[in-house]
C-alpha cells in the first residue's frame, strides 16, 4: 500500500473536490497495476507513465502485462496479424496509424496519464511548441527549422497542420471493450470564450475488425477584436487486420472558418497602453468581412495480401515468422478550397511616428498594397484536388524482425487538379482548371538484430511528368544498448531532398497578390543524431540542414528564391528531474541560421514545467499543482498574412524576450481527468509587455480554464 501524508491544507483548499473521494471509494479502484510497476522497479519516463498514472483494470495505458509467445499460442488469441507482436497483442486498448507508402503501422498507446494533458493547445505538445496566432484554432508555425511541415497537400492549409486529418495521423484502434472517452475544456467569458470539445468512439466487431469515429470542435470567440475561429475534424476509419488480409479506409472532413484582424496597428498597443478590454486593442484589418474559410474532404483505403512461402502450421501464431510476400493497393484522394475575404478599409494608427517635437502623429494605412481585380472587396477562391494510387509489393526473406525483415517497391500515379480565378474567366464565367500528372517509383529496405539495432532507407524517384526529377533518399540506424536494465538509445537519420515548388508558388492571381514566375527546384539535405535514455527521462539531439534554391515568402510576403545556400543547426535537450513529488520538466533548443533574412529562427527557445505531484486520497485520488512557461530570445519572428495564409520573413519588428507563463492543477482519478489553469498568469507582473509570438499577433491575455475528460467502456 502506497503510503501518503495527510494534505488537509491542499485538500481545503480544492473544495471543488471535496466530495470527490466517497464517490471513487464507491468505484472500487484497483492498485495492482500500480503495485506491480513498483515491484518490478519501473519509473516514470519520457516516453512512458510513471507508476502513480498507471491506469485500471481496463487498460487504457501502455504499461499491461505483456504474454511471451508461448503464452499467446495456448490461448490462441484470435488477433494473429503480422503488424502487432505479442506484448502488443496482450494490450487491452492500442491504436496505429498507416504508412502513406508501405505495408506498415506506427503504434502508439492510449494516452490517458496526466502528461501534458493541461495543455490544450495541440500545436505546444512538441519540443518547445510553435509560433503562433495567439488563441484555440488558429495558426501556427514550429519554432524547430526541422519540424515543420513538408510536403503539406495545399500549402496554404499548412498553418493549420496541428489540427487537420491527414492518412497519416487517422487513428485506427483494436479494443478488448468499447471505448468512449469525450473531453471539454473552456475558459474566458462567454462572449470571448474558447472551447475544445473531443468524442471518440472505438469498438472492435471481432478480435480482429474494428470501426472508430473521431470528432473534434475547437475554436474562439475571440479575445481580440475580428478573431472568432471555429475548427470542425471529423474522421471515421474502419480496419481489418487478419492473418493474412488487412484493409484500413477512412473518410476525413476539416473546416476551418478564422476571421482575420491582421494583426494590431503598433507594438504600443500591446506593450505601451491598457485597454479596458482586450476587445478594444485597435488591430490593421478593421472590418468584420475579413475571414478564410477552409474545407477539405478525403478518403484513403489500403489494403494488402500475404502470401507466405512456407507452409504453415499450428505452431506459426501469424505469418511474421515466415517467409512470405505482401501484395497491396493504396488510393487517396483529398479535396481543398479556400475562400478568402476582405473589404477595402483603412485602419489608423494613432503612433504612426513621431513629428520635429517628438509628439505622436497618427496616420490612415491600407493593410493590403495592391487590388488588382476589385478596388472595394476581396473574395478570393481556390481549389486543388489530389487522387493518388499506389500498388506496392513487399518481400519478407526470413522473419519480419530479422536482419533483413522487409524489402518494399512500389509504383503511385499522382492526379492533381488546381482551379483558381484569373482575368479571362470574366468571359467565360467558369474558374481556370490545370491538370497535372506525375508518377514514381519508390522503394525501402528495413531490419532489426534482436532488441539492438534497428535500421532501414528509403528511396522515391520521380522520372518525368509534373514533378519529374524529384528524388528522395534516406537512412536511419538505431542502435540500444542496456546499461544495468535500462535501455539506452543512439539513433541517426539521414535524408536528402531534390523538391520542385508546389503549383501556388509559381501560379497565383488573386485580389492582392499576383505571380507568374518558373522556380528552381529546392534541394536540401538533413542529418539529425539523438540520444536517449527513457528511464531517466533524459534525451538529446541535434539536426544539420543544408538547403539550396529555398523558397520562402519574402518581407512583403510575396513569394522569393534564395540563389544560395542556406545552412541550419539545431541542438535539443529534456530532462524531466524528480526529487520525491517534485518534477521540473526542462525541455531547451538552440538554433543558428545562416541568412536569416531567408530562414529566421530565434537562438534560444525553452519550455519548463515545474509542478508538485502527491496522493490527495491515497489510491484514489492523483494531483499535480504548478507551472508552465515559454520564452524565446529576441528575433524577427515570422508575420503571418491573411490574404496568403502563410508566414513570411518581415523585417521590421523584432519580438521575443517575454516569459509566457500558466499556472495550473491537475487530477486524476479512475477514468476521469480535470484541470483548472489560469493562462499568462504573469501578465503585468514582469516581462517587457511584448507577448508576442508571431509579430504584431498578440498572445492571449489572462484568463481561466477548466478542462474534464473521462472515459467509458462498456
Amino acid at each position: 500500500m502506497v503510503r501518503c501524508p495527510k494534505r488537509i491544507l491542499l485538500t481545503l483548499l480544492l473544495g471543488w473536490l471535496v466530495a470527490v473521494p466517497h464517490v471513487l471509494r464507491a468505484q472500487n479502484f484497483d492498485a495492482s497495476t500500480l503495485r506491480r510497476a513498483m515491484q518490478n522497479g519501473q519509473t516514470g519516463n519520457l516516453y512512458g507513465s510513471n507508476p502513480y498514472e498507471e491506469t485500471d483494470e481496463e487498460g487504457e495505458g501502455e504499461n499491461q502485462p505483456q504474454d511471451t509467445t508461448q503464452q499467446e499460442r495456448k490461448i490462441r488469441k484470435p488477433l494473429e496479424s503480422y503488424f502487432f507482436s505479442d506484448s502488443i497483442r496482450s494490450l487491452n486498448n492500442f491504436l496505429w496509424h498507416v504508412s502513406r507508402n508501405y505495408n506498415r503501422v506506427a503504434i502508439q498507446p492510449l494516452d490517458t496519464t496526466l502528461t501534458d494533458y493541461r495543455i490544450d493547445y495541440p500545436f505546444y505538445r512538441e519540443d518547445v511548441g510553435d509560433i503562433a496566432q495567439g488563441a484555440l484554432g488558429q495558426s501556427s508555425l514550429p519554432v524547430n527549422y526541422f519540424r515543420r511541415p513538408e510536403f503539406f497537400d495545399f500549402s496554404f492549409a499548412s498553418p493549420y497542420y496541428a489540427y487537420t486529418y491527414d492518412m497519416e495521423n487517422v487513428s485506427f484502434y483494436n479494443t478488448k471493450k468499447p471505448i468512449i472517452r469525450m473531453s471539454y475544456e473552456e475558459s474566458g467569458q462567454k462572449r470571448f470564450r474558447e472551447e475544445n470539445f473531443h468524442i471518440m468512439h472505438a469498438q472492435n466487431i471481432s478480435p480482429t475488425t474494428g470501426f472508430n469515429i473521431d470528432y473534434k470542435a475547437r475554436g474562439t470567440k475571440g479575445q481580440y477584436i475580428w478573431s472568432r475561429t471555429k475548427n470542425h475534424n471529423l474522421a471515421v476509419a474502419v480496419n481489418h487486420t487478419g492473418k493474412r488480409y488487412s484493409i484500413h479506409a477512412a473518410y476525413y472532413n476539416n473546416y476551418i472558418d478564422q476571421q482575420e484582424n491582421g494583426g494590431v496597428v503598433g507594438k504600443w498597443a500591446i506593450a505601451d497602453t491598457t485597454f479596458d478590454m482586450p476587445s478594444g486593442v485597435p488591430m490593421r484589418l478593421a472590418d468584420a468581412e475579413a475571414k478564410n474559410l477552409y474545407r477539405n474532404n478525403g478518403f484513403f483505403v489500403t489494403q494488402s495480401y500475404g502470401i507466405p512461402l512456407q507452409r504453415m502450421t499450428e505452431s506459426d501464431f501469424s505469418m511474421a515468422g515466415l517467409s512470405s510476400v505482401y501484395v497491396g493497393h493504396s488510393f487517396e484522394y483529398s479535396s481543398w478550397s479556400k475562400v478568402y475575404t476582405d473589404r477595402n478599409a483603412p485602419y489608423t494608427n494613432e503612433r504612426d511616428h513621431r513629428d520635429d517635437t517628438g509628439a505622436f502623429v497618427s496616420a490612415e494605412h491600407n493593410y493590403y498594397q495592391h487590388w488588382y481585380i476589385n478596388p472595394n472587396e476581396t473574395r478570393d477562391s481556390l481549389y486543388e484536388r489530389r487522387i493518388t494510387n499506389r500498388f506496392f509489393v513487399q518481400a519478407q526473406p526470413w522473419d519480419r524482425n530479422g536482419v533483413v525483415g522487409t524489402l518494399d517497391g512500389g509504383i503511385g500515379l499522382d492526379l492533381h487538379t488546381y482551379s483558381q480565378f484569373e482575368l479571362k474567366d470574366y468571359l467565360t464565367g467558369k474558374y481556370s482548371k490545370v491538370n497535372e500528372t506525375s508518377y514514381f517509383f519508390y522503394g525501402s529496405v528495413s531490419g532489426k538484430i534482436k532488441k539492438y539495432v534497428d535500421w532501414g532507407g528509403e528511396a522515391t524517384f520521380y522520372p518525368s511528368g509534373y514533378r519529374g526529377g524529384d528524388l528522395s533518399l534516406g537512412a536511419h540506424l538505431a542502435l540500444t544498448g542496456y546499461l544495468r536494465g535500462h535501455p539506452l538509445i543512439l539513433e541517426g537519420r539521414f535524408k536528402m531532398e531534390r523538391r520542385s515548388p508546389n503549383y501556388w508558388q509559381e501560379n497565383l492571381f488573386s485580389n492582392h497578390f499576383i505571380w507568374n514566375t518558373p522556380l528552381n527546384k529546392e534541394t536540401e539535405t538533413r542529418l539529425e543524431v539523438k540520444f536517449s535514455v527513457p528511464d531517466y527521462a533524459f534525451e538529446a539531439g541535434a539536426w544539420q540542414g543544408v538547403v539550396t534554391d529555398k523558397i520562402y515568402y519574402g518581407s512583403d510576403a510575396n513569394v522569393a528564391q534564395h540563389n544560395g545556400t542556406v545552412s541550419l543547426t539545431s541542438v535539443y535537450a529534456r530532462k524531466d528531474f524528480r526529487f520525491g513529488g517534485f518534477h521540473l520538466d526542462n525541455r531547451v533548443l538552440l538554433q543558428w541560421s545562416t541568412n536569416q533574412e531567408v530562414v529566421p529562427v530565434p537562438f534560444l527557445s525553452a519550455y519548463l514545467s515545474y509542478y508538485y505531484e502527491f496522493w490527495v486520497v491515497c489510491d484514489v485520488l492523483r494531483l499535480q499543482i504548478g507551472v508552465d512557461g515559454r520564452y524565446n530570445t529576441r528575433y524577427y519572428a515570422p508575420g503571418y498574412n491573411p490574404a496568403l495564409s502563410v508566414y513570411y520573413n518581415q523585417r521590421e519588428l523584432e519580438v521575443g524576450d517575454y516569459p509566457y507563463m500558466d499556472a495550473f492543477v491537475m487530477g486524476k482519478w479512475k477514468r476521469m481527468r480535470i484541470f483548472l489553469k489560469y493562462q499568462h498568469v504573469n501578465m503585468g507582473l514582469f516581462g517587457n509587455g511584448e507577448y508576442f509570438s508571431a509579430a504584431n499577433y498578440p498572445l492571449n491575455p489572462g484568463m481561466f480554464k477548466i478542462g474534464i475528460s473521462w472515459g467509458f467502456y462498456d
